[in-house]
Formats: C-alpha cells, structure tokens, sequence
C-alpha cells in the first residue's frame, strides 16, 4: 500500500470519528468517549471533574431546584400568614377549634387574607419582574457560552434567597425583607433560568421523535420533587417550624449548583469570547418570531404556530402558577381551615399529577396524536380546577385534585411542538423566548391571581380558579383549529415539513 492510500484511510478514518464523537455529544451528551480531542481542547475547553463515571443528564439539577422551590412556596406563604397574624393579633387559626367555619369570616380574618395576598403579590412581583430581563439574557446566552453556567449561577441565586429568608425569620424582621431574598435570586435568573437551560440541554441531546418524552420525563421530576417537599414540609413544619425547613432549603440550592458544575457536561460547544452583555441575544430571539428567520411561504405558517402555540403556553402556564399560589391560602381561609398536614398532602396530591400525566402521556401517544393527548390534559385541569372553585370540604377538594390528574399533559408537549419548528441552531434562542414567557406567566398570574383572590372574597372565595378554568377554553379552541388545519390537504406539506 503506498502512501497516498495510507493517508486517504487515515483521513477517513479521523474524519469518521470525529463524527461519531459529534453523533455521541448530540445523543449521550458526554465527555467520556474521545479522551484524545478532549485534550487537545476540539470538543469543548472545559469539562465537570467527574462527568464520565456519574455524570446522565440535567433531571438530577432539576429535581433538586425544584425540591427546594417546593418546599419553600407553602412554608413562605404560611409564616407571612402566622407573621401577620401575629401582628394583627389574629389566632383564629391557632385556636383549638380551628379558623371560623360558619360560613363567613370574621373581618379580622378577611384583613389577613388580603395582607397575606398582597404580600404574596409585592414579592413576586419584584422578583419576577427583574428575572424576566436576566432570563431573557442568561437563556440565550447559553447557546453561545454553554449550558451548564446558567444551571449553575441560579442555583447560587436561589441559596442566597434562602439565606436571606433564614436572616428574617431568625431576627423577626418585617416580612417587607422578604423582597430583598426574592430579588436577589430575580437578579441570578431565578428558577425559570435552570428550567430554561434543563429544557434546551435536552433538545440539544434528544432527536425529534423523543423530545417529547423527553420534555415530559424532566417535567416528571418537577412533580415528583414537588410532591416530595409537600409531604416533608407539611409535617416538619408542624413539629419544628420555619427555621430546619429553610435550612434544608439552602442546601438543597447549594446541592444543585454543585451537581450542574461536578456531574454535568455540557451539551454544545461553548464560545468562550461570547459576551453576555450585547444586543446579539435579544436579535435571536426576535429573528425566530419575525418573517426575518424564513421569509417562504412556508415558514409564515410555521411562524404562525410559533406564534400560536406561545400563546397557548403563556395561558397554560399563568393558570397553573396562579392556582398554584392561591392552593394554600384558599386552604388556610374557611370553610376547609386546613393546617400544615393537609396542606402537606394536598400539595403532593396536586404534584402527583406530574407522574400521572407522564404515564398517561405516554400510554395516550400510542392511539392518539399528541395536540390531542394536550387536549384531554386540559380537559382534566378545567374539570378539578371547576370542582375545586366549589369545593366546601376536604372530601371535595381532593376531589379536585383527582381530577386534574392530567393536567400536567399540555405543557411538554408545547414545549416539545415550539422545539420542533425550530432547526438545531435556534433551539437556545427558542427556550431563552420561552423562559422569558415563563418568567411573564409567573408576573401576570402573580398580578392577576393574588388581586382578584382578595377583590372576589365577598362574592366567591373559589372564583380565581373558575376563572382559570374559563382561561383554558381559548388554548383548548386553538390546538384543535389548529391540528385540524394541519389535516386539510393545502396545509398538510407545510405540516410535516414543521
């Protein structure tokens, strides 16, 4: 052999496996396959100390986020609560009998309630508010630079706001203090920023006929560590207080930025010249949304369902976070009185919901197709969120909860059908949009919920919920006009190109 085919197999040969390392990055998202390139700095610069022996994917991230997330929500609403409460010189609550179940609450009641409310409302809406900017920038920075920085700088975020929470409650200083933790994190990325860059890290690594799954097994995580922290919170809470319930919080914060920078590999090559400060990511984004990215004929349709199934998003999400934020006070408020136990387990009933959604998820996509699997989820959360608007005892308001069992089924695949009209090189611009969606769902259902739950007392305490049932009707409407134009004949090309 001489040695002009000598080198045309070995250029071959280094040709194939740079590929076949490239094809094991997509799929596996690893470092351990090609130690050779690793060092000569070809793949990525940089790599967490013990990627190759332990190192899967982001859920672990994920779930420990939103662990400590979980068990902060309640415990934070029910000491605004107790401290208020307290400087009103209110015990219903506390009473051996129970918070007053004759049907209408003592005006004393009702000013806690609103207090509660509007404190709920002041604080999240200063942390949602500066978050909604840094989201947009940290998510889509992170197709230049790398995910694994914005799994790691929200997570530090997060602690520190749980340190802040800590200071509070060990000097008893007035709840305003609570917004200084809350935009503290809101400066880091908050939550929506590792939800951002868990979601894009597994579109960078699955194909199009997983993602879906995919999308929906991270989602999983969020319920079951919202479950997890719903059950300990309750029952700590009780025996021991704030305090241990909180410390476990900043730790669990810490757990998960140590996790993203020792066990996570990164997903894409990072630019380490990319800057964070410049107008560069905010045109990405503008790009994906404008006749810009793909003037054809084709690509306005697509635009179109961008632009639709967005919408769809944003009204899912903001019933979900507005609900959410009312369970507990809804439940601390007459006639259910609940304490600390059942709001335990009713927020678990609520996150199991994210299990059973991935299992009926996946058992549906064999003998429907996937808007109509959404369709049947949000058919689910209308039903429970309608029963729990009416809902006068436990029974009922479990009852609720049952129903809903699905509810989680929409939103993975929204995220998965947004993933899928955009090409490779666009995926970090598409979850920076949505996390920016995301930090806006929880902005507007933070002014909304928490303002119309005080406003509507007198007439209906559940009316918060039956108007996010009524919400649900339009994404409904519009999923279905738009799967059964996708099925008309002209449209059914621009579909499957989609």
């Amino acid at each position: 052999m001489d040695d002009s085919d000598t080198n045309a197999i070995l250029a071959e040969d280094t040709l194939s496996g740079l590929s076949s390392a490239e094809d094991e990055i997509a799929i596996n998202g690893t470092f351990c396959h090609n130690k050779e390139l690793e060092k000569e700095g070809q793949i990525f610069p940089k790599k967490p100390p013990f990627a190759c022996p332990l190192s899967v994917s982001v859920e672990p991230v994920l779930f420990l986020s939103m662990f400590s997330l979980s068990l902060q929500w309640p415990l934070s609403t029910q000491y605004l609560w107790d401290r208020i409460s307290e400087d009103l010189g209110y015990n219903g609550s506390k009473s051996g009998g129970g918070c007053n179940n004759s049907g209408d609450p003592d005006p004393l009641q009702k000013e806690v309630e609103t207090l509660t409310a509007h404190w709920n409302l002041y604080i999240n809406l200063g942390g949602f508010a500066v978050g909604l900017l840094v989201v947009t920038l940290l998510g889509s920075w992170s197709d230049k630079r790398g995910r694994r920085p914005v799994l790691i700088l929200p997570s530090l975020g997060l602690a520190l706001q749980a340190g802040v929470y800590l200071v509070v409650m060990y000097l008893k200083l007035p709840v305003a203090w609570f917004l200084l933790g809350r935009l503290l994190s809101g400066f880091s990325g908050d939550f929506n920023t590792i939800l951002a860059g868990c979601f894009a890290y597994v579109a960078d690594t699955s194909d199009r006929g997983s993602r879906t799954f995919r999308v929906a097994v991270l989602e999983a995580c969020l319920g079951l560590a919202g479950m997890l922290a719903s059950v300990i919170g309750g029952q700590w809470r009780r025996t021991q207080g704030y305090i241990n319930p909180f410390w476990l919080v900043l730790a669990t914060n810490l757990a998960a930025a140590l996790y993203a920078y020792l066990f996570v590999p990164e997903s894409i090559t990072p630019d380490p010249s990319a800057k964070l400060f410049t107008t560069q990511h905010h045109r990405a984004v503008y790009r994906l949304y404008s006749a810009l990215g793909d003037p054809t004929e084709a690509g306005g349709w697509r635009r179109y369902k961008l632009w639709l199934y967005t919408f769809c998003f944003f009204l899912v999400v903001t019933v979900h976070f507005g609900s959410r934020e009312l369970f507990v006070l809804y439940e601390l408020s007459s006639p259910l009185c609940w304490g600390p136990g059942l709001i335990g387990w009713g927020s678990a009933a609520q996150n199991l919901a994210y299990l059973s959604s991935l299992l009926g998820l996946r058992a549906m996509q064999h003998c429907l197709e996937d808007s109509w699997v959404a369709l049947v989820g949000l058919v689910s959360n209308i039903t429970g969120l309608v029963v729990i608007s009416l809902a006068k005892s436990t029974e009922l308001m479990f009852t609720g909860y049952g129903l809903s069992f699905l509810y989680m089924a929409a939103t993975p695949i929204l995220r998965a059908k947004l993933s899928k009209l955009v090409g490779p090189e666009g995926q970090g611009a598409l979850f920076a949009s949505v996390a920016c969606v995301e930090g806006l769902c929880s902005l507007v259902a933070s002014g909304i919920f928490n303002s119309l739950y005080p406003a509507t007392l007198h007439l209906m305490n559940g009316f918060p919920f039956l108007f996010g049932a009524i919400l649900l009707l339009l994404p409904a409407g519009i999923i279905t006009g738009m799967e059964c134009r996708d099925k008309c004949p002209a449209t059914r090309e621009d579909s499957a190109t989609s």
